[in-house]
């Protein structure tokens, strides 16, 4: 039930670096959709930017100076790999138009921003024609509770509000689909039942090492129609 979510501490992200089936599983995903000219909002500290090191080049943006830090030490030498404290509605986010983006990678991140619809806006300016938006959003307003209150969470996003969302963009749905159903169940209980204010490294880690392999294995086969995050890729037509 884990979440690699933009609003961790350091520390957070640091421990997030174990979860190697959770990120596999969602590399898994994206990997269908990545071109080769990558822009990655939300880097962090690098978790996901490491299985992006074979494209041609990736811009990877946070808004925190610290997490950028942190990922410029992680790749040092990694010369398709460019890290940079940036906020995607911020005026020189439009610099990277020149850049010739195909795929604009947000994971965990657009719950964050308090105008979406004007940061998939920014995002779709940014792409080629043909590019697309990958993300990965937080599912179900019903789920909502102290957790996303405390990570910084605006909202939980289902199909039709990212539809309609999409369609303000500009962008068209590729692909939208429920994902992690048996995170669903887990939130829930942390947000409804046990009250929780943030998960747990024991949480995480059982979810990583026992429930991911199964379930991972499972939803390739079949979509959930319900699941803690949704799985979302817009395309820009031209």
């Amino acid at each position: 039930m884990p979440t690699a979510d933009t609003n961790y501490t350091l520390e957070d992200q640091e421990r997030m670096t174990r979860a190697e089936n959770y990120f596999a599983w969602q590399h898994r995903l994206v990997i269908r959709e990545l071109g080769q000219r990558v822009i990655e909002i939300g880097c962090g500290i690098g978790n996901f930017t490491r299985l992006m090191l074979d494209r041609e080049a990736v811009v990877a943006l946070d808004i925190e100076a610290d997490c950028v830090e942190r990922h410029k030490q992680r790749f040092p030498d990694q010369k398709n790999v460019s890290a940079m404290t940036c906020d995607v509605n911020a005026p020189e986010f439009a610099n990277l138009k020149s850049f010739g983006a195909d795929s604009c990678v947000c994971l965990n991140v657009l719950e964050h921003v308090e105008h979406d619809r004007e940061a998939l806006c920014r995002m779709a300016d940014a792409l080629i024609p043909g590019g697309v938006v990958i993300l990965l959003v937080p599912a179900f307003p019903s789920l909502y509770g102290r957790i996303d209150e405390l990570l910084g969470h605006y909202r939980r996003y289902t199909r039709a509000s990212m539809s309609r969302l999409a369609s303000e963009a500009g962008l068209s749905v590729k692909t939208a689909f429920y994902w992690n159903a048996i995170g669903f169940f887990g939130w829930w209980t942390n947000a409804h039942i046990l009250k929780r204010q943030a998960q747990s490294a024991a949480q995480i880690e059982f979810f990583d090492r026992y429930i991911v392999p199964i379930a991972s294995r499972v939803e390739n086969i079949v979509h959930p129609p319900f699941g803690q995050s949704m799985f979302v890729v817009l395309k820009k037509s031209r």
